[in-house]
């Protein structure tokens, strides 16, 4: 979190309590979740090249696609913007399927809209049967 605000142009809004779940597509120990609110003036593809440095930083690998890691950070949304490019699509074109992004997302935002998905809510209740553990308050 401290990365994240210290990011050129960027606030560090607020933050969602850290959740505990099980690997999807991938093996390796539990991850744990978050969901971060940023203020930007960092373009789409910045912010994104940023966030890889994070990454690197702390030592992050890409042997292969869905490796285990040490750290993984997506771009969730920017704003309403949609995107598709071979680099960055946005919104995430997962978020409205993993539990661990949609439960701490509601933690921040119960009601925001994932443009072409629908409000966090109600996408939380199609995925009720992963497994996700709240660690902190």
């Amino acid at each position: 979190m401290q990365a994240l605000a210290a990011l050129p142009d960027t606030q560090l809004l607020r933050r969602s309590s850290l959740y505990r779940s099980a690997p999807i597509d991938s093996s390796g120990p539990d991850y744990l979740n978050a969901v971060a609110e940023l203020r930007t003036g960092l373009a789409p593809l910045a912010l994104l090249h940023a966030l890889q440095v994070i990454e690197q930083d702390h030592g992050r690998e890409r042997p292969y696609r869905n490796a285990p890691r040490t750290l993984d950070l997506d771009l969730l949304l920017h704003d309403d913007l949609a995107l598709d490019t071979p680099e960055l699509t946005l919104p995430h074109p997962r978020a409205h399927q993993r539990a661990f992004v949609l439960l701490p997302l509601a933690e921040l935002a119960p009601t925001l809209q994932i443009p072409g998905q629908g409000r966090v809510a109600a996408l939380l209740a199609q995925v009720h049967d992963q497994p996700i553990e709240k660690l902190e308050p």
